[in-house]
């Protein structure tokens, strides 16, 4: 939490999923996000050491101020990632640096910071509907697992995120093929989250499982395979997988839409999204994301987009935490 005085400088700034470490620096107040690197995750042992590894190849002075937006649920001092076994204490992370000030927070808590000033050449759109001012807004991630988060604008400025663990809702099928997918995800994982299928993993999740439905054999891919041969057109299975990735996308997206009231729009952000281009256009992610029935209109007025670059944005977003 912060205190109502500003965090001070030098800021070290954290995007940390489950397979990269994303850092930046800001070294006084106005200046731009600079140095940014990017490292492997299992390349350290924990977080501290990614941190030293970064701070050792900047060769400045140690930060006064960290933010750090990750790919966990933070309810207290223990913080333990979902999708990497990296476990650490706040205080204590704040002690071995020597910091002023520590804020460590939800990487889509962090993200959803950002939102209010993302700028239109950081997104692509996907479909019609027109933003409301001050509406809220959605944000939903397929990464190494699935983010959700939403921002809410406050009565006389500014902005409240609102974090949960949204991509452990339970995932829905829209027609028999879908039914197919999970009832064989089911059987595999028992409860079927959206996760399950909104991720990397869950990329070879439904690739193996459009594989049984096909009677095809089952490689063991990577997901980069898997979107690599589906682009390619000449692996059915993993092209099955890509459009039944954008369709529950979508129909997931159209859920927190309808929870949040997101009419200033929801955005999509993650790696997978981003990579795969123009794929999202042209699949049934839009269809889907308004067709829930009654409220299809509803839907069909509210703008979805892509976030081109969800890593500067979110270590943006990590910054405007601290000044919150």
């Amino acid at each position: 939490m912060t205190s109502g005085i500003a965090a001070p400088y030098p800021r070290l700034l954290g995007d940390v999923g489950g397979s990269r470490a994303r850092f930046g620096w800001i070294e006084e107040a106005g200046s731009a996000i600079t140095a940014v690197e990017s490292l492997r995750s299992g390349d350290h042992a924990g977080l501290e050491a990614a941190i030293a590894r970064y701070l050792a190849s900047l060769g400045r002075a140690q930060p006064r101020s960290c933010a750090i937006g990750i790919a966990a649920p933070v309810t207290g001092d223990v913080v333990a990632m979902t999708n990497r076994t990296w476990t650490f204490s706040i205080s204590d992370l704040q002690r071995s640096l020597g910091l002023d000030r520590i804020l460590v927070i939800n990487d889509y808590a962090a993200l959803a910071h950002a939102l209010v000033g993302v700028r239109p050449d950081e997104v692509r759109r996907v479909g019609g509907g027109e933003a409301v001012a001050n509406a809220p807004l959605g944000l939903v991630g397929p990464g190494t697992g699935l983010g959700v988060s939403g921002l809410l604008v406050a009565p006389g400025g500014g902005s409240v995120p609102v974090v949960g663990e949204g991509g452990h809702v339970s995932l829905s099928a829209a027609d028999a093929v879908e039914d197919s997918v999970i009832a064989i995800l089911r059987r595999r994982f028992g409860h079927v989250s959206a996760e399950r299928a909104l991720s990397g993993p869950g990329l070879v999740n439904l690739y193996a499982a459009s594989c049984e439905l096909g009677g095809r054999p089952i490689e063991a891919l990577e997901p980069v395979e898997v979107t690599e041969r589906a682009r390619l057109g000449n692996d059915a299975g993993c092209r099955q997988a890509i459009d039944l990735f954008f369709a529950f996308l979508g129909s997931v997206a159209g859920d927190l839409a309808l929870t949040l009231g997101a009419r200033g729009g929801v955005y999509v952000a993650g790696g997978i999204v981003a990579q795969l281009g123009d794929e999202v256009t042209n699949s049934a992610f839009r269809e889907r994301f308004e067709a829930k029935g009654r409220y299809s209109g509803y839907l069909a007025r509210i703008p979805t987009a892509v976030v081109v670059d969800a890593s500067g944005l979110a270590l943006r977003g990590a910054d405007a935490a601290l000044d919150a």
